[in-house]
């Protein structure tokens, strides 16, 4: 052919030759975007659950099942008062609360105190809460790994 050099498909007059209009549509880039994005939010939704750092203390006890959606008290070091990752005074707690559970007070409600802050503070917060109605109040900690319970002596 007088148009065709070295297997080029142009015409002889130069013009490239249009292919036909494609009729599928190529899902794979976008099935590609979906599984990153899917991977981006596994590994980002536990650390936006709850923002403050506390140094929990480690117990042997075991977990407890549950599926509820965590509202988390925290109390950091310092002894301030959070719930989920805003910081409040003592006394704004309960209305929080409140708030974000549609008064309803069988909502779990998980109180995190750090190792270091006093028992008293996560006391004090404890029985705000179980004085506003919240019955269903569990302490966090983390799993103490390597030791083995011992008993108490008996006296």
């Amino acid at each position: 052919m007088a148009g065709m050099i070295n297997g080029s498909k142009r015409h002889s007059f130069g013009h490239a030759k249009r292919r036909p209009p494609m009729a599928d549509i190529n899902v794979t880039p976008m099935v590609d975007v979906m599984l990153v994005l899917l991977v981006i939010f596994m590994v980002t939704a536990p650390l936006l659950t709850v923002g403050v750092q506390v140094d929990l203390p480690k117990t042997q006890a075991k977990a407890i099942p549950g599926s509820d959606e965590p509202l988390a008290v925290s109390i950091d070091r310092d002894g301030k008062v959070y719930v989920q990752d805003t910081q409040m005074e003592l006394d704004a707690v309960v209305p929080r609360l409140q708030a974000i559970s549609d008064n309803n007070p069988e909502v779990r409600i998980f109180v995190r105190g750090d190792a270091n802050v006093d028992y008293g503070s996560v006391m004090q917060v404890m029985g705000i809460l179980n004085a506003a109605g919240f019955s269903r109040v569990a302490l966090i900690t983390t799993q103490q790994h390597g030791q083995t319970p011992t008993k108490p002596k008996k006296k």
